[in-house]
């Protein structure tokens, strides 16, 4: 019950309505995620140096920016940016492994998205014990 009070407050009507500059933030982010996705043709260590960069944050902040958030809201964003990356690290070390150690591509990739989810909740869970609180109820 509580959960569909919680939906019933997210401003759908606001997050569906598509603007001209929604169209263009699309492209310009799609663009970047192509032309990586091209570099890693050519030469995979480059790519992944470019994909580590966070060139998806900071384009967001840079939309948020743009679209007259708060500094405040920016900074939250930012922060909870950090705090959301550290759960996804591991993968990066654990698929390769799975795939090195032969795991078939889909059976590692769900795996890794299975650990991701857990370390996510683990780190929710532990960091509201020292006053962070990443999923407000």
């Amino acid at each position: 019950m509580k959960r569909q009070a919680t939906m019933n407050k997210i401003p759908w009507d606001s997050i569906l309505k598509i603007t001209p500059f929604d169209v263009v933030k699309l492209l310009l982010t799609a663009a970047i995620i192509l032309i990586v996705n091209k570099i890693q043709l050519v030469n995979d260590r480059l790519s992944a140096l470019l994909i580590a960069l966070p060139l998806t944050s900071l384009l967001a902040m840079i939309w948020m920016h743009q679209g007259r958030q708060s500094p405040e809201r920016i900074a939250n964003h930012s922060e909870g940016t950090f705090w959301f990356v550290l759960p996804t690290l591991p993968m990066f070390l654990v698929f390769p492994w799975m795939l090195r150690n032969g795991w078939g591509f889909w059976t590692a990739l769900v795996a890794n998205c299975l650990l991701t989810a857990a370390l996510f909740w683990a780190m929710v869970f532990i960091l509201r014990r020292f006053g962070i609180d990443l999923m407000p109820k």
